[in-house]
């Protein structure tokens, strides 16, 4: 080939590299969210009041009812991870405790799979969720009956159990019951990273609009929230957060309505102590994404799995192959 040909041909590979890998880099860099100065005495209050925080006293006068099997053992957990879950949905919580739930330890790190819900309206399912909790002694259950309106309560409720009986935690993971985990990559994330407070990372939303339709599941009326725009948030599917900031966003949630969407009551009470969250594209938010076993070692999260799905893709991503850059 002529000279200019290999350089057209060579162009042609580094745009699309570029292309591949430039846009994670430019979203990254674009959806950093500036820092909220510690001057806001309403912040310094809120991380004041989170750092003195009295387990025992929490103990002894818990927000919600929970009864639970589930143990926070006292070696020091590295991930805890809290997968939302229906109460229904046993299936789903067993295919995830065969597959990427199963892991225990990452490179050498502790990690803990448990699921939180709410109460189920059928007693029938009470009686199950009850065998179930006995059998595996990972469920975490509030007094309130599961419903898509109960949802930003049990993510409160997941707040509260973490801070109260899971307190030396390191990270917590709040995800979805219907996403795959790549555990491993995440931990190996966590451990490279040089900020070890106000850690808030997930799939960054900019500028999400309050739903103001009445008719809609997600209405929020103006009274609860005012403003045009919500404050930059994880989306819910999957993020994690440091203990320091569950304590804080525990401590904050006190002053926000929990008549906005899990994943926003979050955002709120994040910018309200002054913690600014990390955008990873690593995280695919709601998106599910076309499974290729060396991209699934590379991810944190897919949504929207299948179940067969996910005995298969962790199947081929366990084991043990590497991928090349």
């Amino acid at each position: 080939l002529r000279t200019h040909q290999w350089c057209f041909i060579l162009f042609n590979v580094l745009l699309f590299h570029v292309l591949l890998f430039g846009a994670d880099l430019l979203e990254e860099y674009f959806l950093q969210s500036s820092p909220l100065s510690y001057t806001d005495a309403k912040a310094l209050e809120i991380r004041e009041r989170a750092r003195k925080l009295d387990v025992d006293l929490l103990k002894a006068n818990l927000s919600y009812a929970v009864s639970s099997a589930a143990t926070c053992s006292h070696q020091e957990i590295f991930l805890l991870v809290l997968v939302c879950s229906s109460p229904e949905n046993r299936t789903r919580r067993n295919a995830i405790r065969q597959t990427w739930g199963n892991v225990t330890d990452a490179r050498g790190y502790a990690v803990l799979t448990l699921f939180a819900l709410g109460k189920p309206a059928s007693v029938t399912t009470q009686l199950e969720i009850n065998e179930e909790s006995q059998m595996h002694r990972d469920i975490i259950e509030g007094s309130f009956i599961d419903s898509p309106e109960t949802q930003t309560q049990k993510m409160l409720m997941s707040m509260e159990w973490t801070v109260t009986f899971c307190p030396h935690a390191r990270y917590i993971l709040k995800t979805d019951e219907d996403v795959f985990v790549g555990i491993p990559s995440l931990v190996g994330y966590l451990l490279s990273l040089t900020q070890l407070e106000d850690t808030y990372i997930g799939r960054v939303v900019h500028q999400g609009v309050p739903d103001r339709d009445p008719e809609s599941p997600g209405f929020v009326p103006i009274h609860q929230y005012s403003e045009e725009f919500y404050p930059d948030y994880c989306d819910g599917s999957a993020f994690v957060m440091s203990q320091d900031v569950a304590r804080k966003v525990y401590v904050a949630a006190k002053e926000v309505p929990v008549s906005v969407p899990p994943d926003i009551f979050v955002g709120i009470c994040a910018k309200k102590a002054g913690i600014t969250p990390i955008h990873s594209s690593r995280f695919s938010g709601e998106k599910h994404i076309s499974y290729n076993r060396c991209c699934y070692k590379f991810i944190f999260t897919s949504s929207n799995m299948k179940e067969d799905e996910l005995f298969k893709d962790w199947k081929e991503t366990s084991d043990g192959k590497d991928c090349s850059l």
